[in-house]
């Protein structure tokens, strides 16, 4: 059921959460002010309060999307034993969350669509979450896992393995494998991340 009622003030999620759901049902081809306005059970005119154009509001979504995923992984690395197994547990977290919001996850990556150079926080807060595997990665260097001189090769290739497992999973084709292979698709995923970090890891101590 359509929200035709929203509390004072929760006007601008209503409408995020409505763009949300439009996406998910149709596509982004399918939004625009109007119709995230028809879908979120609001005046045609509504939106223009907090979005001045589809361009904002897909940014906002953007923001909003790497804001989150920004606390999930600063929440991993902050429950993880050592630098390692925190390094390991943010894939599982990425991909999880590209699982739990599909749409979102997809637009974050698409800056085209939200006019990046019009609104860079989204740039900014895309670069937030990139730093928390960024420190991570430093952590295991300061604990003598990896060697200092590879670090930004190891951040770029954890990030391109995690983001593609994401959107492999989007994709069905992960849990496709994972049932050939008779287990779950977080623990295949886990156990490609702790396999990864491990061949990066030849000054692991006590290894």
């Amino acid at each position: 059921m359509k929200r035709t009622r929203y509390h004072h003030g929760d006007l601008r999620a209503t409408l995020m959460d409505a763009c949300l759901r439009l996406i998910e049902s149709e596509g982004l081809a399918a939004v625009s002010l109007r119709r995230v306005a028809r879908e979120a059970g609001v005046s045609s005119g509504a939106p223009y309060h907090h979005f001045a154009d589809r361009a904002a509001l897909l940014s906002a979504l953007s923001v909003d999307g790497f804001q989150q995923l920004a606390a999930e992984l600063t929440a991993t690395r902050a429950r993880a034993a050592t630098p390692l197994d925190a390094l390991a547990a943010l894939g599982e977290t990425y991909v999880r969350f590209s699982r739990d919001h599909p749409a979102q996850f997809r637009l974050m990556f698409r800056p085209e669509l939200s006019h990046s150079e019009k609104h860079p926080d989204a740039h900014v807060a895309g670069d937030a979450a990139f730093a928390v595997l960024a420190e991570t990665v430093a952590d295991c260097v300061s604990a003598g896992v990896f060697p200092a001189d590879r670090a930004d090769v190891i951040t770029i290739a954890w990030w391109g393995l995690g983001h593609g497992l994401a959107s492999l999973w989007l994709d069905g084709k992960l849990d496709d494998r994972s049932a050939q292979l008779g287990t779950r698709t977080t623990d295949l995923v886990d156990t490609i991340m702790r396999s990864f970090t491990e061949l990066f890891a030849p000054h692991r101590t006590g290894g």
